[in-house]
């Protein structure tokens, strides 16, 4: 009801002031006449005033009725249980913790091989990465060079619950599509495998098969190798990146 108390007082002011200005320039007239006078002006300020507070008072119910408080909507046990098994899927657990490895400023060294049976182009470069929502997954940013051209790139790792299974995306300034992974991690030997695909701008495949390879050697160091098939389905690596801690 804060609309209507505003008009009132808005037009309350307005009388007093009206009153005044009837009795300043009726000075030396009978004072009946300015009781009249005063007395006109008050009856039409209270007909706004009413008329104002009537085509006011429905939004101003409507305005506290959208701050009531509603009572919990009542589930059922079907409805339960649905809401239990998102809470296990989105909660953090012990695989997300092993992302946090990856955390950190890292220098890197890159090997990149567009020939197997030729000596690798060589390059260094630098990785930025970042938990983010809630400890879900991490985020990376790269920038290097490759093929003497500025290289910028970006990726997220993360685990699914649901799959049971690690997953990946990555995206870079050297393509326009986004290559996808998925995989386990082997705590025995440190490592992390996953398959998955992109699309190749070299052989022109939309869904070229690629395995990626996280070794965790250490809290400061990791590897990361990728390998694809040649024309005979021969596999080979394509591209080794060795990640050196500056900072966690």
């Amino acid at each position: 009801m804060k609309t209507v108390k505003g008009i009132k007082m808005f037009f309350v002011m307005n009388v007093f002031l009206l009153t005044g200005a009837v009795t300043g320039y009726a000075e030396d007239a009978p004072i009946t006449v300015v009781d009249d006078a005063v007395g006109a002006v008050v009856t039409e300020v209270n007909a706004v005033v009413d008329a104002a507070v009537q085509e006011a008072a429905p939004v101003a119910a409507s305005q506290d009725a959208a701050v009531t408080p509603t009572e919990p909507m009542a589930m059922s046990e079907e409805q339960k249980a649905m809401m239990e098994r998102m809470k296990e899927f989105s909660t953090v657990n012990e695989h997300h913790d092993l992302l946090k490895s990856l955390v950190g400023t890292w220098k890197t060294t890159v090997k990149f091989w567009m020939d197997p049976a030729g000596q690798p182009e060589e390059s260094e470069g630098t990785s930025e990465a970042k938990m983010i929502m809630g400890g879900r997954f991490v985020e990376q940013a790269y920038n290097g060079t490759a093929m003497g051209q500025p290289f910028e790139g970006r990726g997220l790792v993360g685990y699914d619950n649901l799959k049971k299974e690690y997953t990946s995306i990555w995206f870079d300034n050297m393509s326009t599509g986004i290559m996808t992974g998925a995989g386990q991690y082997d705590p025995a030997t440190k490592v992390m495998t996953e398959e998955g695909s992109m699309s190749c701008p070299m052989t022109q495949e939309t869904h070229r098969w690629s395995k990626n390879v996280t070794t965790f050697t250490d809290e400061d160091h990791y590897t990361y190798e990728s390998f694809m098939k040649d024309k005979e389905g021969k596999e080979f690596k394509a591209m080794s990146i060795t990640y050196s801690k500056v900072q966690p």
